[in-house]
This record gives structure tokens, sequence and C-alpha cells, in this order.
């Protein structure tokens, strides 16, 4: 399969894309000079090119009449995700995450559809997405102490009976 990367989708991407995609042909517009280029001339182009999917972050593009009729009549697959450019630089992460996340599933179902499809690759959710320990509290099995030993577990000692 054929990836055409849009001049929205960061530069960046490219090559985790292609490392995860091997075997597939993935280029962005800047590389091939149609920077600039209206969706409406570069989807007929990109057909003729051999591209068989457009992968963009121009969500608004399917709210046009025009822009659905070029990728409709351009028979490209058109996979888009979104990025939350209120975010900054974490939107970028959560959006770059969604695509390099799900991108390889994406052309598996592409290779096997019989014909155009239009995929929407949802973003991945902000918010903590990791564990921090802190290993003076809540030491790993084998943890070293200061005096270079594995940490021992404290014993915890039976409460005392009170007798009265």
């Amino acid at each position: 399969m054929r990836l055409l990367l849009d001049e929205d989708v960061p530069i960046q991407l490219l090559e985790p894309i292609r490392h995860l995609l091997r075997g597939h042909v993935v280029d962005h517009v800047d590389q091939l000079g149609w920077k600039g280029k209206k969706d409406r001339f570069l989807l007929p182009d990109a057909r003729r090119k051999g591209y068989d999917a457009l992968v963009t972050n121009d969500s608004a593009q399917l709210d046009s009449a025009e822009e659905s009729k070029a990728i409709r009549d351009s028979g490209l697959h058109h996979i888009r995700y979104r990025q939350d450019t209120r975010r900054g630089l974490d939107g970028l992460a959560l959006a770059i995450g969604s695509v390099v996340a799900t991108i390889r599933q994406v052309v598996a179902e592409l290779e096997q559809s019989d014909g155009q499809r239009l995929v929407e690759i949802p973003s991945i959710q902000p918010g903590k997405r990791h564990k921090s320990i802190d290993p003076r509290v809540e030491p790993p099995k084998y943890w070293p102490s200061r005096a270079g030993q594995p940490h021992k577990p404290a014993k915890t000692r039976p409460p005392r009976s009170s007798t009265i």
C-alpha cells in the first residue's frame, strides 16, 4: 500500500510510520513538492501517482462539499486524526501517539477492504498514562539499600494485646 501524509501531518511522523509499515511506501507531500497544493488538486494527483490513502489532520475536509467530492472521486482511502492544538506539545504528542498506535491495524484493514474507506483515528485522551514509584517508600523486591544489600521489607509486628 502507498500512503501519502498531508502537509498538516508533522514531517517527524514520517519515519516512525515508515518503520511500522515496512513493505509499504509512505511519503510526505513536502517531499513531492506539493506543499500548499489545494486538496482538490492534490487528491487526483496522488491517485495518478499510485497512492492508495491520504493521512491527514484536516478534520474539516468532510465538512466541505467540494473537498468531500474530491475525496470520493479520487477513490483514495481517507485516514484522518485530530490534534487538540489548545494543548500545545501535549496535544501533538497525543495525536502522534494515536496514529502510531493505530496505523498498522488501519492499513491491514484497508488492504482487505473491497472499496474506498473513510477512517477516523480517535485521539488518545489526556491524563496520567504512567505509574511513578518512590523506591524509598515502595522498593522493588531486590532494590539495593544504601549499604548495597537488597532491601528487606520491614517486618510487621503483631498488634500488642493489652491487658487491663
